[in-house]
């Protein structure tokens, strides 16, 4: 993963700060979780995937959000495809991906019954689903998603889930997170903006230090406290575009298609839960086996496992409510009357 420049951090600390620095080191930045990387209509689907991609090396990684006009709209449909589902899978591997596309824009996919979609999606080409994901659009230019998440760091598991409400625009690069009073590390708060310090981000922890504030590296010991993942990678985008960086290992390793297929239903979205598993595991590989959830009506993952070569959960994300939204500055600045810094 690509780790920015790392800067020396500037911290803000008055004096019961200083005497917490110990504390401080349990600041967390959020992540989005990676994923493995695996017509004429397309689709989509959302559920548990694993990193085991099954795309090859002639399929390029996409663009974080595709200019797709319409398709950025959380309420764009699109007509039903004519063809049966049941017939889906005879279809060249381009009208497969357009197909997806329009059962997924039409609601088509979410009507379909969980048989019927594990059917579907086993009947497809392996490339179907990589190039349906790459299409895009795998976010928004503009939007806001409440998400659940944990890491295991230093060999804890957390008791229970960060859960964090998050806003985030992608041209320019700015993020706020906020930790909210149900999950873990409630109270924190991140900021970040690329066009005032692009190597740094102001944090502010909750509880009992919430008069401290800091800026901090983007990419430091500070940040890495929590997470080993950058705030720049929060969003549906990263785990679609680690899915399709990983392809060329999977293909490599021979494989090509989802160990497992089925339809669950995750902190309320109804998804369809990919399986990957690879022969040889980290560290040649993110994870040992992924589990990647796909949204039934855009193309990208809302949920997403990892596990070590021991079988052990090291990653778990939940995206809940996500939603296309347009900002004004003031979303993005620590002066903003409803934030804490």
């Amino acid at each position: 993963m690509h780790r920015p420049r790392q800067r020396r951090s500037r911290l803000t600390l008055n004096h019961a700060a200083q005497c917490a620095w110990s504390v401080l080191c349990a600041f967390a930045l959020s992540v989005a979780l990676p994923g493995p990387a695996r017509a004429q209509e397309p689709a989509s689907g959302a559920t548990e995937v694993s990193t085991a991609a099954i795309a090859t090396p002639s399929l390029p990684t996409s663009a974080a959000t595709s200019a797709a006009g319409p398709a950025l709209s959380a309420s764009a449909t699109a007509e039903p495809p004519k063809t049966a589902a049941a017939q889906v899978g005879k279809l060249s591997l381009d009208r497969q991906v357009r197909w997806l596309s329009r059962a997924a824009r039409s609601g088509t996919l979410a009507k379909m019954n969980d048989a019927a979609l594990v059917s579907l999606f086993q009947s497809l080409d392996p490339l179907a689903l990589p190039r349906y994901l790459k299409d895009g659009p795998n976010g928004y230019p503009s939007y806001e998603f409440t998400m659940l998440r944990r890491e295991r760091i230093d060999g804890r598991w957390p008791d229970q889930p960060d859960h964090m409400l998050v806003r985030v625009t992608r041209d320019p690069m700015r993020v706020y997170a906020k930790w909210l009073p149900d999950g873990d590390h409630a109270g924190q708060e991140i900021l970040y903006d690329e066009t005032t310090r692009p190597d740094e981000m102001l944090g502010h922890l909750g509880g009992l230090l919430n008069v401290v504030t800091l800026w901090t590296a983007l990419d430091g010991s500070l940040a890495r406290s929590q997470s080993r993942h950058s705030i720049r990678d929060l969003g549906t985008e990263f785990i679609t575009q680690q899915f399709l960086a990983e392809g060329t290992k999977f293909a490599d390793a021979g494989v090509t298609r989802a160990n497992n297929i089925e339809v669950k239903t995750i902190d309320g979205a109804r998804v369809v839960a990919f399986t990957y598993e690879t022969p040889f595991g980290q560290p040649q590989f993110y994870a040992k086996k992924e589990v990647l959830g796909l949204d039934l009506r855009r193309p990208y993952f809302r949920t997403a496992e990892s596990f070590d070569n021991d079988g052990n959960i090291f990653e778990s994300i939940v995206f809940q409510n996500i939603a296309p939204m347009v900002f004004d500055d003031n979303t993005f600045s620590p002066k903003n009357p409803e934030y804490k810094f």
